[in-house]
């Protein structure tokens, strides 16, 4: 690669922002933009870039248009800074996972002849079937997710063929919802893009595939052949096939650059668009994940682990995925759960980590024996509706469990808890809602406990992980998203563990590892065949913004010992939760 050749990126950040990161031919970051969706476009009026649906409980959506003056204003930001735009050899990009964009009947000739001298958001104002799009917060499917899994016999087949069982987070039962509530929608439809395939169809110029890492997450890819399922296709929605077009691997490349980024911006016409993915995907590619004893943790938007596997099985709980930067691996997510961290922050501690870690160090480790479960939305593993629960367990020693006596509480010790002042509005009460507790969590500000929080994911983290089938203790912990710039939660993280836990240089590594793949992609097609990810930086790594430090030491095998006793008794709280209140 020459010296003046740079790798473009561009991320939807999960919900909240569009960001653009620009490599140079040494992997490091050269420039960086971003823009928020809130501040930045606050006459769209969403809060964290979503529209919450009171009328239809768990219904959350994105307006579409957004995304699209999103990309406008980050592209004239980007040219007014003085990015030559010229030299940018390859682009990719980082999409919200699961999301979907509906295209209008004839909007491929659309695509195809954009105007240079009118703005993108002037030119699509028309161009889709519904405005709002369903994103991956969205768990208003259930009733889809079990009409999908029975069709195909079963929540097991289901997970078996597609890599997941049946979530309402997925795009599959989100269009099945349109299909049955909406079907002049689904009719007026000629193609089914996700947040990332639906990017990289504007650069292109043409409708772009979904890419095979990317469409496993939505409950309609044979995982195995790297193929749409037909079964699940036909449990799914009539003629779907058709509307998604082919899949494609995440390495291979879109096209050249549409003209008209050439004419406005003045990309050269060599430009690739290689195939965009989806946010963990590209998190994977970003943490250089390349050992199967390693995990990748994101504490951003979500808390989600992430680790590789050449032999996955899939099953009832986690999804498996392909690997984006492998032709035969796959990448496997044990646990996901909507963060609280980062709110609790912003909500309760003024926005400040310092106040928020003062809070964590009132309470000692293993939290004298407390387990806290809060779940301020419809929760995705575990499958958990809105409610706070508190569990204190006496004659804990964390030796064993024998003698230990547990009881359920409505609040730990006043000292120790703090209210949480939700600003938003009220949402529906959950229909799996069977205690006073969960009514009382969404209609007052409830109250918690930090250190119950922060350890009580940790465990739960760990948990699912070693269920999966993951390594006890990991080789070791790459931690990435806004929250592992927090010393406190990586230490935390680390005696929770039992193993050192690393970070990179800049906590977003979604939007890192997409400009990567822009870089893998553009090697690939020079050379003319796939090439191993790892040749890009293997000689530079260090020096390059891949390079990751140690952050955290492991704790004493003893801690981790007593944590491993204490996750013991989570996991079996959560299991009667699960079974009690969950939506399975």
């Amino acid at each position: 690669m020459a010296d003046r050749t740079n790798f473009w990126k561009l991320s939807d950040n999960k919900k909240r922002s569009l960001k653009a990161t620009v490599l140079d031919s040494n992997l490091n970051v050269i420039q960086l933009d971003q823009i928020h969706f809130d501040s930045d476009l606050p006459h769209y009026k969403t809060k964290d870039g979503v529209y919450r649906d009171p009328s239809d409980s768990g219904r959350i959506v994105s307006p579409t248009l957004m995304w699209i003056e999103a990309l406008d204003l980050v592209l004239q930001r980007l040219s007014k800074s003085g990015l030559d735009f010229g030299k940018v050899a390859a682009l990719s990009g980082s999409g919200q996972q699961h999301g979907s964009v509906y295209w209008k009947n004839g909007t491929s000739s659309l695509l195809s002849s954009l105007d240079p001298n009118k703005p993108l958001l002037d030119q699509f104002r028309n161009a889709f079937s519904i405005g709002e799009s369903p994103i991956w917060m969205d768990s208003s499917t259930t009733a889809q997710c079990r009409e999908i899994e029975e069709a195909v016999g079963g929540a097991i087949e289901l997970a078996r063929i597609t890599g997941s069982r049946g979530y309402e987070r997925f795009t599959g039962p989100q269009i099945k919802k349109i299909f049955q509530k909406q079907p002049e929608v689904y009719n007026g439809t000629e193609r089914i893009s996700l947040v990332s395939s639906f990017m990289a169809s504007i650069f292109a110029g043409k409708y772009a595939s979904i890419d095979h890492a990317d469409g496993a997450g939505m409950n309609l890819m044979d995982i195995e052949k790297r193929t749409w399922s037909k079964v699940a296709l036909e449990a799914t929605a009539p003629g779907l096939e058709e509307k998604l077009g082919p899949l494609a691997p995440a390495y291979a490349i879109v096209g050249s650059i549409a003209s008209y980024f050439i004419e406005r911006y003045k990309f050269n016409k060599d430009c690739l668009v290689v195939h965009w993915s989806g946010d963990n995907p590209n998190s994977l590619a970003g943490l250089t994940l390349s050992v199967p004893g390693d995990l990748g943790i994101s504490l951003g938007t979500s808390d989600t682990v992430i680790g590789i596997s050449s032999d996955p099985k899939p099953g009832l709980e986690g999804h498996v995925f392909p690997n984006p930067v492998d032709t035969k691996g796959y990448m496997v997510i044990p646990y996901m759960e909507l963060v609280f961290d980062l709110e609790v922050r912003n909500s309760c501690a003024q926005s400040s980590w310092e106040t928020f870690n003062k809070l964590l160090e009132q309470t000692p480790p293993l939290n004298g024996g407390k387990l806290g479960f809060y779940y301020k939305d419809h929760e995705i593993l575990p499958p958990l509706p809105i409610g706070f629960h508190r569990y204190i367990l006496q004659n804990f020693s964390g030796a064993s469990l024998e003698g230990v006596k547990e009881q359920e509480v409505k609040e730990f010790d006043p000292p120790s808890e703090v209210s949480y002042p939700s600003e938003r509005p009220v949402l529906p009460v959950s229909p799996t809602a069977s205690t006073e507790t969960d009514i009382l969590f969404v209609q007052n500000n409830p109250k918690f406990q930090i250190r119950a929080i922060v350890e009580g994911q940790f465990l739960s983290m760990r948990g699912h992980a070693e269920r999966f089938g993951m390594p006890v203790p990991p080789k070791r912990i790459i931690a990435t998203g806004g929250a592992s710039t927090n010393q406190s939660l990586l230490k935390s993280m680390a005696s929770v563990f039992g193993c050192g836990v690393y970070t990179v240089q800049r906590p977003d590594s979604a939007s890192l590892g997409a400009a990567l793949r822009a870089a893998h992609g553009w090697i690939c097609s020079k050379q003319g065949s796939f090439v191993p990810i790892a040749d890009l930086y293997s000689d530079k790594l260090e020096k390059s913004s891949l390079s990751c430090k140690l952050s955290a030491s492991p704790g004493s095998n003893e801690v981790a010992s007593k944590y491993g006793v204490l996750m013991k008794k989570r996991m079996e709280i959560e299991k009667r939760l699960v079974e009690k209140l969950g939506r399975y």
